[in-house]
């Protein structure tokens, strides 16, 4: 052949994939016509729109390949003033096929779904995800490389359609659930995505190449947006609650009113503030029987302090839970006295945060929360006369972020918690410095830390924490190597969490993965972890472990995870005595686990895991077993139970202090956990929810043993105390919810739990089912009104 047939063969070639790997560029067009937001696509507007996204291409689990010509998707934008406009068509040659469960908002379940992210400063640093389901459910989320923050929710509009070709989607995006910058012409970051449940694929218009390990940066972009003139972003919430609540012994009825205010600073920054606020119907706490050395980690379930609070997790330094949490201080008593009313919580007062990101790429957060003055009524045996003692004073709470990124990809963050309690009680300052860089092309990424904590107390101290990371981050071969070392005397905990102090340690990642499906697999990921940390003052070693694992999904979507939990040495246990310098010397393990989740996609579904870890001392083991049936009855109604089921046999733990004796017991110890999950969709705007968990765990000590000063236990046979614990825990709450409006809604929730703990170890499960239903239940039946104002929209009234 001719030279130049393979000069115009290679020009193509060079031509097509240049053109494959280049940002696309979609154009918005204005328009003055009203559209209505039914899924119908009718305006006239719609047909005048020449720019269309279309092409799409696949990003898993085959990236790269094109969308097929029956699964066509063609993608409009139109705006004016208020809003910009989608719609979205979406072919499908098997249309009684698309998955359409309905579900809660942000909740994804069973469904096909479109969305869009936008990036209003194009920076690649923060993207705006806007999802609808054919069931015409929102999904809306802030994310970044590292997050998605679903607790984030926007107020906008949309509705999906099922038609005879596929499916259609039109969507109403305010400004102001945006952040761009105030320029006459706007170039946004942009990229739609449409994934098809039933064949467990997802498309985007601008490739995606999972072999870089970024998402954000490899957007297109949006252009035609001018001159518009963005609302003024304020809204009130305001709501009223009320209360009803028993127990066997007294009732009460309670009234609630207050408001939630949010503002739009300028065109980057927002500021929310509660004032009086309820969480009475937040998620019930999971408690446990707890025998470890430190406090259980609750999750936050308060609406204000997870929704858009993505820039205060940096650093991972604060820990909302303290706000509003126990108080700090326990009364003094004299022999004579007993604490009769102790608070297991302090009352917020209120609180306020300023949150956004500069065009720039400066993420700035400020949270600042008050609680109240908190008392202890103390009671004296003998007279019978009672005072009050402050356990927790008038508190301020504060968290500032700064956050620089730069280049698309990279960070450097300063975060600072503070802590200012009124009078002489404790104060503390934690401050921190991060950054986070990456290559151009997103393939390694440096990253680390340096945090540093003031307590001001009776006793003043300071302390660092800080750490080193480098990572490999694209390709099939990738690696990490950390170092991390925390003094002894950092602590963040007025308004952090942290257990493990005065430690270094070394760990490393090796992994391999495919990058598209195999005969076998569409997921393959093979991983090994080695970690290794030392005591700072001793330099023993507290754990080292080899921990491989291999995580894979199927052809027909079933995803199972193998791993093995190896630690081949003897270490040491420097928190479990409960006194500074002691330890326990810990036997060497072995442990593995087997997990298996069908396809999520079938009607009935069924997940299973079960672990056994073996110590290298006579008896001591460990069983656990998880199961979780989900059976979807319909589009509208499912349930799903697990029960999480585990044995320890011969497990050793701290019992108690005998004068200067740290006294230990060699245990068996059972855990059974069952939570049921209930959803009944009336439609995409009310829901019917049931939640219900029972706990039952006890521990049973055999024999008592002495901790000597080597680490190792000797036989005690004089301490003869009950030291068993047997517990229970009940909790229910069944709700409706009817979002009557955007932003808007009406809960009724019917809410009763119960605790009962003994000494007496109790076997029979029927017999604890029956103590906990007879002990003091709580029932609280609450409804609760929440109505969004929009300010433009009272100013347009009147």
């Amino acid at each position: 052949m001719p030279k130049s047939y393979y000069i115009t063969i290679t020009f193509i070639i060079l031509f097509s994939f240049k053109s494959y790997c280049q940002k696309k560029t979609l154009f918005a067009k204005p328009t003055t016509e009203i559209i209505s937001i039914d899924g119908e696509v009718k305006e006239q507007a719609w047909n005048t729109v020449s720019s269309i996204a279309t092409d799409f291409i696949m990003f898993e689990p085959d990236n790269g390949k094109p969308i097929s010509k029956d699964k066509k998707t063609e993608v409009k934008v139109l705006y004016d003033n208020d809003a910009i406009y989608i719609s979205a068509i979406l072919h499908d040659n098997q249309p009684e096929k698309i998955q359409k469960e309905i579900t809660n908002r942000d909740v994804f379940g069973v469904s096909d779904h479109f969305s869009v992210s936008i990036n209003g400063f194009n920076d690649g640093q923060q993207d705006f995800r806007f999802f609808v389901s054919a069931a015409n459910v929102q999904m809306d989320c802030l994310a970044t490389e590292q997050t998605e923050d679903f607790s984030w929710d926007a107020i906008w509009q949309s509705k999906a359609v099922i038609t005879d070709f596929g499916w259609i989607v039109e969507m109403k995006i305010p400004y102001a659930a945006l952040r761009f910058s105030n320029g006459k012409e706007q170039i946004w970051g942009l990229n739609f995505m449409r994934e098809i449940k039933r064949d467990v694929q997802k498309y985007t218009w601008n490739h995606v190449d999972t072999k870089i390990g970024s998402v954000i940066t490899q957007a297109g972009t949006l252009e035609g947006i001018q001159n518009i003139k963005p609302p003024t972003r304020l809204f009130f919430i305001p709501y009223v609650s009320t209360y009803y609540q028993e127990d066997d012994f007294t009732s009460d009825r309670t009234l609630k009113a207050g408001l939630d205010i949010k503002y739009g600073i300028n065109d980057s920054f927002t500021l929310d503030a509660i004032l009086i606020p309820d969480f009475g119907q937040t998620k019930f706490d999971n408690a446990i029987l707890n025998l470890e050395p430190f406090e259980q980690r609750l999750d936050e379930n308060r609406p204000f302090f997870t929704e858009g609070t993505n820039l205060f997790n940096i650093g991972n330094i604060f820990y909302s839970r303290r706000i509003g949490g126990a108080p700090s201080t326990y009364p003094n008593v004299a022999a004579d006295e007993e604490v009769t009313n102790y608070s297991s919580s302090v009352n917020l007062i209120n609180a306020v945060k300023v949150s956004g990101r500069t065009e720039k790429g400066l993420g700035i957060g400020f949270l600042n929360a008050i609680t109240e003055k908190t008392y202890a009524t103390i009671e004296n045996t003998t007279t019978e006369e009672t005072r009050k003692e402050v356990i927790e004073p008038l508190t301020n709470y504060n968290v500032l972020v700064l956050d620089q990124r730069f280049n698309q990809n990279s960070s450097v963050s300063f975060v600072n918690t503070n802590t200012t309690r009124n009078g002489s009680f404790r104060d503390a300052n934690v401050s921190a410095l991060l950054f986070d860089l990456s290559t151009k092309a997103n393939s390694y990424n440096l990253y680390g830390d340096l945090k540093y904590s003031t307590i001001n107390s009776i006793e003043d101290y300071d302390g660092i924490k800080s750490s080193l990371n480098f990572a490999k981050t694209s390709g099939k071969y990738r690696y990490s190597f950390s170092g991390r070392y925390t003094s002894k005397e950092f602590d963040n905990n007025d308004l952090g969490i942290n257990f493990y102090t005065n430690f270094y340690n070394l760990y490393s990642n090796l992994s391999y993965r495919i990058l598209n499906p195999t005969k076998t697999f569409n997921t393959f990921r093979f991983q090994n972890e080695f970690n290794l940390v030392f005591d700072n003052t001793t330099g023993k070693l507290q754990e080292g472990l080899y921990k491989p694992t291999i995580k894979a999904t199927t052809k027909r979507n079933h995803y199972f995870e193998i791993g093995l939990d190896i630690k081949p040495f003897e270490a040491y246990d420097f928190y479990e005595p409960r006194v500074d310098g002691r330890y326990l010397q810990l036997p060497r393990s072995i442990g593995e686990y087997v997990g298996i989740e069908f396809n999520r996609n079938n009607a009935f579904t069924f997940d299973i895991t079960q672990s056994v870890t073996k110590y290298d001392q006579e008896g001591r083991v460990n069983y656990g077993i998880a199961v979780g049936p989900k059976y979807r009855m319909n589009d509208k109604f499912s349930l799903y139970l697990v029960v999480d089921y585990t044995i320890k046999k011969n497990d050793i733990g701290w019992v108690d202090f005998e004068n200067s004796d740290i006294i230990f017991g060699k245990r068996d110890r059972e855990i059974l956990q069952n939570d049921l999950t209930g959803k009944y969709a009336i439609n995409d705007k009310m829901a019917l929810n049931l939640t219900a968990r029972y706990y039952w765990s006890y521990s049973d000590i055999k024999d008592f043993y002495t901790l000597e000063n080597n680490g190792q236990l000797s036989k005690n046979d004089s301490y003869n105390l009950n030291r068993n614990r047997n517990f229970n825990s009940w909790n229910l709450d069944f709700s409706y919810s009817w979002w009557f409006a955007p932003g808007s809604e009406l809960s009724i929730l019917y809410r009763n739990y119960a605790q009962e703990g003994s000494p007496n170890v109790e076997k029979r499960l029927n017999t604890n089912l029956k103590n906990v239903f007879d002990s003091n239940m709580t029932n609280i039946l609450s409804v609760s009104v929440r109505y969004f104002i929009d300010y433009n929209v009272i100013k347009n009234k009147f």
